[in-house]
């Protein structure tokens, strides 16, 4: 007997987090030029690539990434030479690439003139000493916590030509004063330095920095433990100073030190302890001090005003931030060099404040810190606009673990015009603007007005190109998008229209290793996109059958073990529609793998794989396969494991093993593995679906004799007696009392008859009590569907409508997905003739479900009953004198759905007798 088959999960665990169209030539031999004048037929010109300028080429190359400038120039010589150019390796980001040693040692030849480098990680920053630049003049670097004192300072001795030195946003916790010293002492020309998370800034430090570079005028100490504000005091070139977030600040000392400071601009202090006493003193005081930035601050109770000055501290309903505050302020300030130090001070606070997730600042992001947000996305700093991309995806994010974002948040920015605004930097040629709208548009996509939003926008094929970009990080954030949209069933189909399901399944194909976050949201977003017949078919096309089994084999990762088998699970659930259950049992290893990975120590991994099972195993082949690569042992075992796992696990262990229990010889297996203990338990369970799915278990494995005998043993019949009369669900209640009807209707008792003659009487006597007890609530189910009027207005007559209301009356809807073999259907055909007249109205009554018109498999049953000659039985039984009211009428019902379906199947040109 099949089962129905487990929904097609729409769940996400996403992580709450485009490339432009691919760039590339067209062979000079198929490129022709049209112009606005070929407006009738005339020979076609073609382009000679290899006859544009010089200039035209390199500004060509400027406008590309740096692995398609070096596809580029692979294309002949000259622009080999081209490719070379100073000009074009003045900047670097090697943010998204594997940046070490050999990789560094490759790209020195052309570094000779490298201005300016952007890193990300420990390895990175080892290898930039390598690139042997030395004019190098600006580094900026990320993810930065392993970055210690030996690697920092080497990079400042061997760049003494640097001018700006950024790291950051996150912590640089294991640098010290010691490499500040070292930088100050290494880089005379130093004008920048930027350094977040510092545990200690020291006086010393600072005291060398104001010694030895002369030409310092912007300085932040950000997220810092300590700072000597008097020291800072003697940094006299000091025009910007940052010290946001830190946490021990004397405002008394830094006011008094700070107010000589003869050129100091501007001064950020958000998130500190900063009052209305400190602001006030350094505005009166300083005479070249125009801006004070003082986000979140809670000290600083009141606003604080000076003629010509602008404190940034606090916005009202009433300001001027419905309009446009950047212009505001620009207006007051006048000087373009502190407006773009403004708005990189105020992203990396947003951003900051963002992390922080306070919902004391939900006020402010509704109603300002959003506008904010999408005002720095339009800056000309790309840093800034990046920044900004990420607050956005940030600040909308309650519950990372649970994929929850604020909903208010996330429409606030959808009102503001943030999902255009996004898409456009989406579609810029900088990859780390990609990176980050993608990021920002996949987290505002969680919520389904937002997503319909992105939709309408154009926003699926944006992220679909994006898919296919090289830069991991962009596609990674990008199929990130595919994912949160393919949740809702109107995007499914506009996604594999776009092209997402062939990009998505080459992610996989292409970043096989060492890219877990690429992996697992390829494979979420297909696992989505499978739940869709159409787009499963597609899928398959594509070759996700075998990218996705890949994965599952190969992948060591938990995130992209447990969405590979959920979309291997979501393939399989079309049995009926297409070939992709077998395609997947079929393909090498995919049995195996999802065997193993009900193993794994990750509950999800567990669930999912043991779903993937449950789904697979309705296909003949890939039941047998499943247990031959020890699926019954694996299966048993993490039912006993899941007692108190979540309840997606119990019903999916519970399910496989339902699936697999269609095999007489696997159900025979998993009695004898121990299966049937943690299945009685789990039959217990509270939650409907767990029961349900236990209950149908049981039900199979019932139908063998000495597993029969096994459930009664282990306490079976009570919690089945307990299903069948309290459950909710009818489905579970259905199954429950169809095993106890194969439980007693006598052949168990034969086989338990087998034995020494003291054995068997005792198995008799408790034989005989669970009998009682069964029948007892057998009858009671039956009976909860048989209204008293309908049925003795059904018993005086055989009419059609009266047959159809009494079969309306008990249907059980759920049931038409049941699939019986003939050996099922024979025995209940059987049980017709059994002495006790419960048992006969229970088979009648399971004999209507199996074959009621509409019903999944109804026409199966019909067919197997057909051949088999059942309808003479079927006759006697509804005639027979000593045959219960309800057998009786039940009986007609069948008789007469099986005439239903004769009618049809000869609608159909087929031939077919009733005997």
């Amino acid at each position: 007997m099949f089962v129905a088959s487990i929904g097609s999960g729409q769940d996400m665990s996403r992580r709450v987090r485009q490339r432009v169209e691919e760039n590339g030539l067209v062979s000079p031999s198929c490129c022709p030029v049209i112009g606005d004048e070929d407006l009738a037929p005339k020979a076609q010109h073609y382009v000679d690539w290899t006859s544009l300028s010089y200039d035209t080429v390199l500004l060509l190359f400027t406008r590309l990434n740096y692995r398609d400038r070096a596809s580029l120039a692979s294309t002949c010589r000259t622009w080999r030479n081209l490719g070379a150019s100073s000009c074009l390796w003045s900047s670097l980001d090697l943010r998204p690439h594997k940046f070490d040693l050999s990789m560094a040692s490759s790209l020195a030849a052309r570094c000779v003139n490298l201005h300016k480098v952007r890193f990300r990680g420990l390895d990175s920053a080892d290898a930039i000493v390598n690139l042997r630049a030395r004019n190098l003049k600006e580094i900026s670097g990320d993810y930065c916590r392993k970055i210690t004192d030996a690697t920092l300072s080497m990079i400042a001795a061997r760049h003494e030509a640097l001018e700006s030195l950024q790291l950051g946003p996150d912590f640089c916790e294991r640098i010290t004063s010691d490499a500040v010293k070292v930088i100050a002492f290494c880089c005379p020309k130093l004008r920048k330095l930027r350094l977040s998370g510092m545990r200690d800034v020291n006086s010393e430090a600072i005291e060398s920095l104001a010694k030895h570079c002369p030409q310092l005028s912007d300085v932040g100490f950000l997220d810092c433990l300590n700072i000597n504000e008097e020291a800072l005091g003697k940094v006299v070139s000091l025009r910007y100073l940052s010290v946001a977030g830190t946490i021990s600040m004397n405002w008394r000392v830094a006011a008094e030190s700070w107010e000589k400071l003869p050129r100091l601009t501007a001064l950020d202090a958000s998130r500190t302890s900063v009052d209305h006493v400190a602001v006030s003193r350094l505005f009166k005081s300083s005479q070249s001090l125009r801006v004070v930035c003082a986000l979140n601050c809670p000290l600083l109770e009141h606003d604080v005003n000076f003629k010509g000055k602008l404190l940034i501290a606090k916005f009202d309903d009433n300001s001027k931030m419905q309009k446009d505050i950047f212009s505001h302020w620009r207006d007051l300030i006048s000087n373009d060099e502190t407006m773009r130090w403004i708005e990189w001070i105020i992203s990396h606070s947003l951003l900051r404040m963002a992390e922080s997730n306070s919902q004391a600042l939900n006020n402010f992001w509704l109603n300002h810190g959003a506008k904010l947000l999408l005002r720095l996305m339009e800056s000309s700093q790309e840093d800034v606009q990046e920044r900004a991309a990420t607050g956005l995806a940030t600040f909308i994010v309650v519950d990372d673990e649970n994929a929850s974002i604020d909903c208010g948040r996330a429409e606030a920015v959808m009102r503001d015009g943030g999902i255009r605004l996004l898409l456009k930097l989406a579609k810029s040629w900088r990859e780390g603007l990609q990176s980050e709208a993608a990021k920002a548009i996949a987290n505002l996509s969680v919520n389904a007005n937002v997503a319909k939003a992105v939709a309408e926008e154009g926003g699926i094929d944006v992220l679909a190109g994006l898919a296919k970009s090289m830069n991991r990080l962009v596609a990674e954030e990008a199929a990130g998008g595919l994912w949160n949209l393919s949740v809702g069933e109107e995007h499914k189909n506009e996604i594999a229209k776009a092209g997402g399901v062939n990009a998505l399944v080459k992610l996989i194909f292409r970043w096989p290793n060492g890219c877990d976050g690429v992996l697992e949201r390829a494979a979420g977003a297909l696992a989505n996109l499978a739940a869709d017949d159409k787009c499963s078919t597609e899928v398959a096309r594509a070759g996700g059958v075998h990218a996705l089994v890949m994965l599952a084999r190969n992948c060591k990762y938990e995130g992209a073990q447990e969405q590979a088998a959920r979309a291997l699970a979501n393939l399989a659930a079309h049995g009926d529609s297409n070939n992709n259950n077998a395609a997947v049992g079929q393909e090498a290893g995919a049995l195996e793998a999802l065997v193993q990975l009900t193993k794994s120590p990750h509950e999800g991994v567990q669930q999912e794989a043991a779903g993937a099972l449950w789904n697979l195993s309705f296909d003949d082949k890939n039941r047998e396969s499943i247990a031959a690569f020890g699926g019954v042992e694996a299966l048993v075992a993490l039912a006993k494991s899941c007692s108190d796992a979540s309840t997606g696990l119990q019903e999916r262990a519970a399910g496989a093993l339902w699936g697999l229990s269609v095999s007489e010889a696997n159900s025979i297996a998993i009695g004898q593995e121990g299966g049937i203990p943690p299945l009685i338990a789990l039959a217990g369970s509270e939650a409907e679906d767990v029961h349900e799915t236990a209950a149908g278990a049981l039900w199979n494995l019932a139908f063998n004799p000495g597993n029969a005998l096994r459930i009664v043993a282990e306490g079976g019949v009570t919690a089945l007696v307990h299903l069948c009369s309290s459950s909710v669900s009818k489905m579970a209640r259905f199954m429950a009392a169809l095993a106890l009807a194969y439980m007693f209707d006598g052949r168990m008792d034969e086989y338990a008859m087998i034995g020494t003659s003291s054995e068997s009487a005792s198995k008799s006597v408790s034989l005989a009590g669970a009998r009682i007890k069964a029948l007892k609530h057998i009858e009671s189910f039956v009976t909860t569907f048989m209204e008293p009027q309908v049925f003795a207005a059904a018993a005086l007559s055989s009419a059609l409508s009266m047959l159809a209301q009494v079969s309306e009356k008990v249907r059980i809807p759920e049931a038409g997905h049941l699939r019986c073999s003939g050996s099922e259907i024979g025995r209940f055909v059987t049980m017709l003739r059994n002495p006790s007249p419960i048992l006969k109205a229970c088979a009648a009554f399971a004999l209507v479900q199996f074959t009621i018109p509409g019903g999944r498999h109804a026409m199966h049953h019909a067919s197997l009953m057909q051949n088999a000659g059942e309808a003479r039985i079927l006759r006697s039984a509804a005639a027979a004198a000593n045959m219960p009211r309800e057998a009786k009428i039940f009986a007609k019902i069948v008789l007469r759905n099986l005439e239903h379906h004769h009618q049809a199947e000869c609608s159909k040109g087929k031939k077919s007798v009733i005997l």
